[in-house]
């Protein structure tokens, strides 16, 4: 997929993910691999913009499969952008799809 595709959309993926239950960096990963292509270098950035943006803070849980994780919790804010987010895309992804298959305001 176009990396700038995936730039766009992964701030949304992670919020609508959060938005759910609380994960941990990896655990992210592995639920937006799932059906986007994307590496850990990826992510790691754009958690730590949108924590500094406000959409969410942390806290540490401890693992039964090593050290203590970092887990992230969407605050109001977060939830505000998630859906805002939401919106924006249903609309964009409605207007492509008309240009896409054909319907150019007929």
């Amino acid at each position: 997929m176009n990396i700038q595709f995936k730039k766009g959309v992964l701030e949304l993926c992670v919020l609508s993910i959060l938005s759910h239950r609380d994960c941990y960096g990896y655990e992210l990963v592995q639920e937006i691999s799932k059906n986007i292509t994307i590496s850990e270098g990826t992510i790691y950035p754009l958690l730590r913009r949108l924590m500094e943006d406000g959409m969410f803070t942390t806290y540490l849980k401890e693992s039964s499969e090593g050290p203590p994780r970092k887990y992230y919790t969407l605050t109001e804010r977060g939830r505000q952008e998630q859906a805002a987010l939401a919106a924006e895309w249903r609309r964009f992804v409605t207007g492509v799809n008309l240009i896409v298959e054909g319907d150019h305001g007929k």
